[in-house]
C-alpha cells in the first residue's frame, strides 16, 4: 500500500518538475510545478466529443488504458514491503497489462479513420515490439542473478558491496529510464511538445480526444513515469533502512529522476525516425551484456 500511495503522489510532481526544469534551461518563466493537474482538473469538468467515424472502442480505450496502469501499480513493491497484490513471475502481469493498455490505445488511435493517428500508431507499436525484449531480458538477468522471479525479490541485491552486482544495477537503472523514456514516446524517441504530425508519436494519437478522456489519458502517463520511476528507486533504495528514510529517499530519487529527464530534453535532439529502431534494439544488446554478466557472476568466473 505504501508504494500506491508514493506513486500518487510522485505523479502530482512528475510532469511539471520536468516543464519547470526545460523552462528554466530554454530561460522562460514557464508554468508552475502542478500546472499539468490543473489542465487535468479543467479537462475533467469537460464532456468528450468522438468523431462520426469511430466506434465504441474510442469510448472505452481511456478507461482500460488507465485501468491496466491502476492494477499495475498493485504489483509495485517497496523495498523490504510486500506488494498489495505479488506473487512469483508478477512481472509477467506487469508488463502485459501495460501492453493491455497500450493495445486499446493504438486501436483507438486507428478506430478514429485518421491516417495520422494510424501513423503515430504504427510507430508506438513497432517502438513497444523493439523495446520488450529488453525489458525481459533485464528480468530475466536479474533472475538469474537474486534467484527470485517475483517483483519484490528481483531487486533484493541491488545494496550488496559486491563490486560486479554494482555495476549490474547501474546498468539496470539505466535501462529502466530508456524503457521509461521510449514508453511514455519522451526524447530522444519522441518530442512531446512537436506539432508535426509527420514525425509525432503518443501526441498525435490523442489529437481527436478532448475532455474527460483526455484527462484519463494524461493521468495514466503521469502514473507510467512514476511507476517506472518506483522499480530505478527499488534497485536504489536498501530494504533494512527505517521507512521514513525509505520514504524521504524515494521522493529524492523520483525529483532526481525528473529532473535528469528534463534536462536532457532541453539539451538532447530527437532522433531521426529511421534511426529510432536502432536505437530502440541496442537497449536489448546491452541488456544482453547484464545477462552475461550475470551468468559469468553465478558461476564464479570473475569474483
Amino acid at each position: 500500500m505504501i508504494s500506491i500511495i508514493l506513486i500518487i503522489l510522485t505523479s502530482l510532481f512528475f510532469p511539471g518538475i520536468i516543464i519547470r526544469i526545460k523552462s528554466i534551461a530554454s530561460g522562460r518563466k514557464g508554468p508552475g510545478i502542478f500546472q499539468p493537474w490543473k489542465n487535468i482538473f479543467l479537462l475533467l469538468r469537460k464532456g468528450s466529443v468522438f468523431s462520426n467515424v469511430s466506434s465504441y472502442i474510442s469510448q472505452i480505450a481511456p478507461v482500460i488504458y488507465i485501468s491496466t496502469i491502476l492494477c499495475v501499480m498493485l504489483l509495485i513493491p517497496f523495498p523490504g514491503k510486500t506488494p498489495v497484490f505479488g506473487f512469483d513471475a508478477d512481472f509477467i502481469l506487469f508488463a502485459y497489462l501495460l501492453g493491455l493498455g497500450k493495445f486499446f490505445f493504438i486501436i483507438s488511435a486507428m478506430d478514429s479513420g485518421s491516417s495520422f493517428q494510424g501513423m503515430g500508431a504504427n510507430r508506438e507499436a513497432l517502438y513497444s515490439m523493439l523495446v520488450e525484449p529488453a525489458f525481459f531480458i533485464l528480468i530475466g538477468s536479474l533472475a538469474l542473478l537474486t534467484g527470485h522471479i517475483s517483483l519484490q525479490e528481483l531487486f533484493s541485491e541491488s545494496c550488496s558491496t559486491d563490486n560486479y552486482i554494482f555495476i549490474i544495477y547501474i546498468i539496470v537503472i539505466y535501462l529502466l529510464a530508456q524503457i521509461c523514456m521510449i514508453e511514455n514516446s519522451r526524447m530522444p524517441v519522441d518530442d512531446p511538445k512537436t506539432h508535426l504530425e509527420l514525425t509525432m508519436i503518443h501526441e498525435v494519437m490523442v489529437l481527436d480526444y478532448s475532455g474527460f478522456d483526455l484527462a484519463l489519458i494524461n493521468i495514466g502517463t503521469y502514473l507510467k513515469f512514476a511507476i517506472y520511476g518506483s522499480l530505478i528507486a527499488n534497485c536504489i533504495i536498501p530494504a533494512h533502512w527505517l521507512i521514513i528514510y525509505q520514504i524521504l529517499a524515494f521522493f529524492i530519487i523520483q525529483v532526481v529522476f525528473a529532473g535528469l529527464i528534463g534536462f536532457l530534453e532541453s539539451f538532447r535532439a530527437r532522433k531521426k525516425i529511421v534511426k529510432n529502431p536502432q536505437f530502440i534494439v541496442t537497449l536489448s544488446s546491452i541488456a544482453l551484456i547484464v545477462f552475461i554478466l550475470c551468468v559469468l557472476l553465478i558461476n564464479h568466473v570473475i569474483k
